[in-house]
């Protein structure tokens, strides 16, 4: 409690420091803006939008020394380089054909995660105070959208409620059923104080908290009902309240720990990806699954001791979920053989399904997605709007192709240049080349036909950089690069793509030795490896088909299709994987636990799934309800993508896989799953998820010969 409370007020003094600064390295895009910066700095701040609609002509006298005055004001205001009015000579092309409809460019001195907040504010008062009856004021752009995107709602308080009721109904305790709640949310509070007081000297996106609430709640609450239920089922059984907590924490504590482990060990592979947001994404989610690891491991124990037998006390009913033992009778041990009896049916089906379900994501498109997803309340969803009705689509996302010259004898390259892009098909527009003051450095701003989010863009920025560039320029020395935010986030997600193979490989790596150092088995980390594979193939397939292919959008509140923002399956994978690996470790903790104890394989398949079986779907609810919750209720779009991922993929890995695949594959290996060779036995340290009884022999080292499958 003390650690709570000091971490919150440091977090109430030092305030936050949240920020989207997405950047990319050595990419197009950045040495565009690296030009601006060093030759042409009036230019290389990002750009907002102040877009009017008006029932008379933009073009009448009362209307364009309107907006005159508007764009003065607007130019003297701190952190403005610059404004570009629709009626300056050069940009008629930003008064719509119909002349009801015309923008005003807003050029800052900075990047958007640079500014301060409140010369943003200053800008959009300033704007909104030019709204009067017959006109329509609305601001868009990266600047605006870092200061008002939308804010996130009451999810975490759904994920809680639903919590709540799965497990009163799973323990029929309401003192078991808060014990767990308390500890996530007490570890939970901890970690989003330490991510705040982080943002000081981390680069932590603003969506970044709710992630993290996502995985403390789903995680916290799973490791406490882990402990919980062992501890209530050694007090069924006999047990004083202190041995039982000591029991429990030797047994399930083990398992928690070394789940948390694997956790971790997945989020600490976005530190491959090189780039400071997912330092901050991948630290800010390991922050709250460490502290409501260690509340788990540290507090809980000593709440149970507090509870002692009490923890059984406003029961809703008789019958005690923790002290319930398996019989040939229980429900999960006769599915275990019911799917023992058919193996190859139940893994070639169950193979099948999530093959099918993954389909859609080999037409994933990775790209960042824009205002035109954003709820409609926003203004920046108003001034997508306005714009696009308007202009077109592609005014939403100018590209801005930064030219650094030798001199002014060059300037004849550069209009060249101009007139190329402008002949290019899926350009809406150019604007006549802006020179600086020493004609050392020129910006060409090009508009497509087509949105930001739009494969048509993404065409135009490759087919620019490849061929209408190159060819225009020749050998004259001219050096032209295609940058501004659209083209940033094009050079991202193909970033994020080129890096995503890296990923996956080490974090599957690093778990399969794990595991094999855990179950000392090659069989069984395998099998956890392809599984889990499977699981996560088929939640891309699943957001692909509701948010790219439009399918179920109604449901799911998906108001306009659009492609997966490139850092989601990369951040997905880690998350799931991670998670995945939790639910491998419960169940197979107890198979290894049997197969100890009688060296049957079939057996302990069976009562390790009957021992767990209800856990883990109680626990697979909840995460389903916590994440599922940032789909319903959560304004925010990347968010709802996200939740609908891992509620998906957890849904799938916590039936198909878990409860058919797995016992199924293990029948179907036999003995041959405890086969470890012993050369490697003696290389890997050993990790134990349960306490091994002594002069029980090492899981899969067979007495006799030591590297033939016992």
């Amino acid at each position: 409690m003390v650690l709570l409370g000091g971490a919150i007020a440091g977090a109430q003094l030092a305030g936050t420091h949240f920020e989207n600064k997405f950047t990319s390295g050595d990419v197009p895009s950045q040495r565009a803006l690296d030009i601006l910066q060093r030759r042409f700095p009036a230019e290389a701040g990002d750009q907002a939008q102040v877009v009017l609609e008006t029932a008379s002509p933009v073009t009448d006298p009362a209307n364009r020394a309107a907006i005159g005055q508007l764009a003065a004001r607007l130019a003297a205001l701190p952190d403005v380089a610059g404004v570009a009015s629709p009626f300056s000579p050069g940009n008629e092309f930003q008064v719509a054909p119909d002349r009801h409809i015309a923008y005003l460019t807003v050029t800052f001195t900075t990047a958007s995660y640079r500014l301060p907040k409140a010369a943003v504010e200053a800008v959009i008062h300033t704007a909104q105070g030019a709204a009067r009856p017959g006109t329509v004021v609305a601001l868009g752009g990266g600047p605006i959208s870092a200061v008002v995107g939308a804010s996130p709602g009451p999810a975490e308080g759904i994920g809680v409620w639903a919590a709540m009721v799965i497990m009163l109904a799973a323990f029929g305790s309401v003192v078991a059923m808060g014990l767990p709640i308390a500890i996530a949310l007490i570890g939970l509070a901890i970690g989003v104080a330490v991510e705040e007081l982080t943002t000081h000297f981390l680069v932590v996106p603003v969506f970044s908290p709710e992630l993290a609430v996502m995985m403390g709640l789903g995680v916290g609450i799973d490791y406490a009902l882990l402990i919980v239920t062992r501890y209530r089922q050694h007090l069924g059984e006999g047990a004083e309240p202190e041995p039982a907590a000591v029991l429990a924490l030797e047994q399930a504590g083990r398992a928690v720990l070394v789940a948390g482990g694997t956790v971790v060990i997945s989020l600490l592979g976005l530190l491959l990806i090189g780039q400071p947001y997912m330092i901050g994404i991948s630290v800010g989610a390991i922050v709250a699954v460490v502290l409501v690891l260690a509340g788990s491991l540290t507090l809980l124990p000593a709440l149970l001791g507090f509870a002692g037998r009490s923890i059984e006390r406003l029961s809703i009913r008789r019958a005690s979920f923790g002290a319930q033992v398996p019989t040939a009778r229980s429900l999960w041990v006769r599915w275990s053989r019911t799917i023992q009896r058919h193996p190859w049916r139940a893994a070639v089906g169950s193979v099948a399904v999530l093959v099918v379900v993954a389909i859609p994501m080999f037409s994933m498109r990775l790209a960042f997605s824009d205002a035109g997803n954003d709820p409609t309340s926003l203004t920046t969803r108003q001034a997508y709007d306005l714009v696009a009705k308007g202009f077109g689509p592609g005014f939403n996302g100018p590209l801005l192709v930064a030219v650094s010259m030798d001199g002014p004898s060059q300037r004849a390259v550069v209009e060249r240049l101009a007139s190329a892009i402008a002949a290019t098909r899926g350009v809406a527009a150019v604007a006549p080349p802006r020179f600086d003051a020493t004609e050392r450095a020129a910006v060409i701003t090009a508009i497509p036909t087509t949105s930001p989010q739009s494969a048509a863009t993404q065409d135009l920025v490759r087919h620019l950089r490849s061929a209408v560039i190159p060819e225009a320029l020749g050998h004259s020395g001219v050096v032209a690069e295609v940058g501004g935010e659209t083209a940033a986030g094009i050079d991202g997600a193909s970033y994020l793509s080129d890096r995503l193979p890296l990923v996956i490989g080490v974090v599957i790596a690093v778990s399969f030795l794990l595991l094999c150092s855990m179950f000392r088995s090659l069989a069984i980390p395998l099998k956890a490896a392809v599984m889990n594979l499977l699981s996560i193939g088929a939640a891309y397939g699943v957001i692909v088909a509701v948010f790219q292919w439009g399918w179920l959008g109604s449901v799911f509140a998906i108001g306009r299709t659009s492609p997966i923002d490139p850092w989601i399956p990369v951040v997905m994978f880690t998350v799931l994987f991670g998670l995945s690996m939790d639910y491998e470790v419960f169940l197979l903790s107890r198979i290894a636990e049997r197969w100890r104890e009688t060296q049957d394989n079939s057996l302990a398949v069976a009562d390790g799934l009957a021992r767990t079986g209800r856990v883990i779907t109680a626990a697979a609810a909840i995460m389903i309800f916590v994440f599922g919750s940032f789909v319903v209720k959560d304004p925010l779009h990347i968010l709802k993508v996200f939740g609908l991922g891992l509620a998906a993929a957890i849904l799938i890995d916590a039936t198909v896989v878990r409860m058919v695949l797995v016992p199924a594959v293990m029948e179907l290996v036999g003995r041959a799953n405890w086969w470890f060779p012993r050369w490697l036995d003696r290389v890997l340290p050993r990790v134990a998820a349960e306490p091994i009884p002594v002069g029980v022999p090492a899981v899969g080292v067979a007495a006799g010969s030591a590297d033939a499958p016992p």
